[in-house]
């Protein structure tokens, strides 16, 4: 399948810039930003493991596991139609079918698409916004990816606690440093253990603008707080 007969109106190819990947993106609704990279740079995928990622957008985050990692199996699941072509397209573009699969569907029903236990790894680059943030329209792709109108934090811990293998699954989320205390608070509650935090600054005197959290489905009572990730140097 070439560029040509891939991309619909409006459509651009983005090359990865790794394992010569490209994914399919269209300005006007949403592209991905440095949060989600970040992100498959704090998940751990372990050799024969399978990984759900939860609102999963055009795919970029399986898509880059899929060559960062060993594992066996990556899925997207994501509810915006649009999105979702985009993403199997461009699984279809890098040839991973065999690696990747992309569910249509809706996050507040996850358990219902697909086993309970069945993943050994979630991840997840929630929208960051309360629903009544600075809301504009709740229909428009950039405000379903940036607001919690299609789903909440509540929605993601609840359904990923469902999914997760016992005892050994994990979950990594990246999100906004504001609403820390909930989301450790929501993780406790459904009983997905912090065990991983790190901050991402844009620059060494600045607060952190991003945080990723690392829990494990039953693990024990014990965080670590890691060095944080400087986005830039100032210049001299």
């Amino acid at each position: 399948m070439t560029e040509e007969n891939i991309l619909k109106p409006g459509e651009r190819l983005d090359d990865l810039q790794l394992s010569g990947y490209h994914i399919i993106q269209d300005p006007q609704r949403f592209c991905f930003g440095v949060d989600a990279v970040l992100l498959t740079d704090f998940a751990k995928v372990k050799p024969g493991e399978r990984l759900l990622d939860l609102g999963t957008g055009t795919g970029v985050i399986p898509i880059l596991l899929s060559a960062k990692t060993k594992g066996s199996g990556f899925t997207g699941l994501e509810i915006q139609p649009e999105s979702a072509d985009m993403a199997r397209r461009s699984v279809s573009y890098n040839h991973l079918e065999e690696k990747v699969e992309i569910v249509t569907g809706d996050i507040k029903e996850a358990a219902d698409l697909f086993d309970a236990a069945s993943f050994d790894v979630i991840t997840t680059n929630p929208p960051y916004m309360l629903n009544h943030h600075g809301l504009q329209n709740d229909g428009d792709a950039r405000t379903i990816a940036r607001h919690e109108v299609l789903c909440t934090l509540d929605d993601i811990l609840r359904e990923s606690a469902k999914l997760l293998k016992e005892s050994k699954g994990r979950f990594y989320m990246i999100h906004k440093p504001f609403r820390l205390a909930e989301i450790l608070s929501k993780m406790c509650q459904y009983k997905i253990e912090p065990k991983r935090i790190r901050f991402v600054h844009p620059y060494i005197d600045k607060e952190p603008t991003m945080v990723m959290i690392e829990g494990l489905k039953g693990g024990k009572s014990r965080v670590t707080v890691e060095p944080p990730i400087i986005m830039y140097e100032r210049e001299r």
